[in-house]
């Protein structure tokens, strides 16, 4: 049984002040939390504070991205190795808003996946599809593609060691999500994708749900036999929203 996770990605919200008052209420009202894994995804400047008030706690500490390099002469990136000394256990690849107004590709992508595990932290690749190729029937299509771009560069062995979040493009920040039934489909169609290649590390893959998931809508995402969490953008920014999913993820945990 694969364990959820449930990662808050704030974006580029918040001050030090709001990001110190979140942190400690996420952390105060983990201690109901016992089935899920909980991760929080700050940016970069509030990094210290989230190794300093997450230590100690079950709450794991994550960034948004990371640099295709390693390390040397690239002003304003960020390695992953500098993410593992701040403590970081996660740090999200392929946002869509990072393919389309930083215009990263599956070969960017594919970089950053494997600088992540080389510096020890669990890389959340994200794929998702927009609502004019999802009208036009082409959901599959642009899900392989970001899907088999990646494992063609890196290996499928990789994935044993990587989170896949499913973020429909037309659902992130607009108030749409996809039904359960819509969602779970597509998590389906990912985990027989990456299943083609090795089976083992597909039935342990987390397939987590990104658009928009919101306390009311949660639990029934949650319940679907594909999707294994969430990685939770507006939602995250409030800690009794944030901690309402995580609690509806022990619900369907087994």
């Amino acid at each position: 049984m694969r364990q959820p996770l449930i990662a808050g990605n704030w974006k580029m919200n918040g001050s030090k002040a709001s990001a110190d008052v979140l942190l400690r209420c996420v952390v105060a009202g983990s201690g109901g939390v016992s089935k899920s894994e909980i991760a929080v995804c700050v940016p970069f400047p509030y990094l210290y504070l989230g190794e300093q008030t997450l230590y100690g706690s079950e709450v794991r500490l994550g960034a948004q991205n990371l640099c295709t390099e390693s390390g040397g002469a690239f002003t304003g990136e960020v390695s992953g190795s500098m993410l593992a000394d701040f403590g970081c256990a996660y740090v999200i690849c392929g946002h869509s808003e990072r393919r389309e107004y930083h215009g990263e590709d599956e070969a960017s992508i594919a970089l950053k996946l494997t600088r992540a595990i080389e510096s020890g932290l669990t890389p959340i690749l994200c794929v998702g599809e927009t609502l004019r190729q999802r009208e036009a029937g082409e959901t599959e299509a642009v899900i392989a593609g970001q899907v088999d771009g990646v494992v063609d560069r890196i290996g499928i062995d990789a994935f044993a060691g990587i989170e896949i979040a499913y973020e429909p493009v037309w659902a992130i920040g607009t108030g749409l999500t996809a039904t359960p039934e819509q969602a779970q489909a597509v998590h389906a169609f990912i985990r027989n994708r990456i299943a083609e290649k090795n089976t083992s590390i597909a039935e342990k893959l987390r397939i987590l749900y990104g658009g928009s998931m919101k306390p009311g809508n949660a639990a029934e995402l949650l319940a679907q036999t594909d999707i294994d969490g969430g990685l939770i953008g507006g939602a995250s920014l409030n800690a009794d929203d944030f901690l309402a999913i995580c609690l509806a993820g022990e619900q369907t945990a087994a």
